[in-house]
């Protein structure tokens, strides 16, 4: 069996909700977030997930990442990784885009990195690192982590440049799935939020 990756996103934070770029500052979940988190839960734990027993469980150690996992009952079996931290915004820390526009007309991310912060190569590096280990053994993986760096992901699982990542959305809480089709990588589901729905 070839090995897939299951990508669950943070739960809602104040930052997240507001459009402020949320690197390395340790938000904590809003109620929305936290009932969002435990609703992903109940969907793993149910068929045709039933909980992922084999799958290997890693979380970003930032609160809102850690925490959403944790509500999602596979706390005590996940590791923490830097490697699922968020992008280091640097200067751009807290900032919303119109905010970032007004110093730098034009900037995007996934072209232009983040002054002070980590550049498209560092979080490239990291992503390949979570491919990596993904792919390393003959079991599926489930990952908790942040919109950016799960967004770089799946790019470079696709064998694409970073900057994909600026073509998928992806919103909190919501659940990810890579695999592959035809003996190449591929998008099996993605920003399914439908244990939100009704």
């Amino acid at each position: 069996m070839a090995p897939r990756i299951l990508l669950a996103r943070h739960g809602q934070t104040e930052w997240s909700l507001s459009g402020k770029h949320t690197g390395r500052t340790d938000i904590p979940l809003l109620e929305e977030g936290r009932r969002g988190a435990k609703l992903l839960g109940e969907r793993l734990h149910r068929a045709p997930w039933s909980g992922l027993e084999g799958f290997e469980v890693r979380t970003s150690p930032l609160s809102r990442a850690s925490e959403t996992c944790a509500l999602a009952g596979f706390g005590e079996r996940a590791q923490p990784w830097d490697a699922l931290m968020e992008w280091d915004y640097g200067a751009y820390e807290g900032l919303t885009p119109p905010e970032i526009h007004a110093m730098q007309p034009g900037w995007l991310l996934w072209n232009d990195g983040a002054p002070e912060g980590e550049s498209l190569a560092d979080v490239s590096a990291r992503a390949d690192e979570v491919v990596a280990w993904a792919r390393s053994a003959d079991r599926d993986v489930l990952v908790f982590a942040h919109g950016h760096i799960l967004r770089s992901i799946v790019a470079r699982w696709l064998g694409e440049d970073i900057s994909f990542g600026a073509r998928v959305r992806l919103d909190p809480t919501s659940l990810s799935i890579l695999s592959w089709q035809y003996g190449a990588p591929a998008i099996e589901r993605w920003n399914d939020m439908g244990h939100l729905e009704g």
